[in-house]
């Protein structure tokens, strides 16, 4: 491949890299958990729950393709195994099954960890001029954001 050229430096182009990577884990971490509790989720709520948990997972799987994309435009290789996941995320597993309740709360405070992640790449994003980065990582903190709002409403 020849030398990348778009506007922005390496070392900015690594550190954009870094956070999305954290991004990238983070989303891969509540892919999986979210994909789990649609497999396991029972109670008066099942449906509701089984149905919603399909639509976010679903959303979730394309959204890493979406980062770890990124990663690779900015030049960088993008991690793919548990164990890079393990390391990178700021989402800890969830043992066993828990109620329909916990797995409510569990996912909004997923979600909720997402934004806190991408408003942490985003700064980079913007102090170095990368807009493309930017937008993506804004549009994923907008998902997350009414994802938890649609969590939380499920329990009031």
């Amino acid at each position: 491949m020849t030398d990348i050229d778009i506007g922005i430096s390496k070392k900015n182009r690594s550190e954009i890299s870094e956070g999305l990577k954290h991004l990238l884990a983070d989303t891969y971490t509540l892919y999986l958990q979210t994909h789990n509790f649609h497999w396991n989720v029972t109670g008066l709520q099942f449906r509701e729950l089984h149905l919603m948990f399909e639509e976010q997972y679903q959303e979730l799987a394309l959204a890493v393709d979406d980062i770890a994309e990124r990663i690779r435009t900015l030049d960088v290789a993008a991690p793919g195994t548990y164990k890079a996941f393990a390391e990178l995320s700021s989402i800890k597993e969830v043992d066993g099954v828990p109620s329909s309740t916990d797995m409510v709360k569990y996912l909004t405070k997923g979600h909720e960890q997402v934004v806190k992640t991408a408003r942490k790449v985003l700064k980079v994003a913007q102090e170095a001029d990368d807009e493309s980065s930017a937008s993506l990582v804004s549009d994923r903190m907008r998902v997350h954001e009414k994802t938890a709002w649609m969590l939380r409403a499920t329990q009031a």
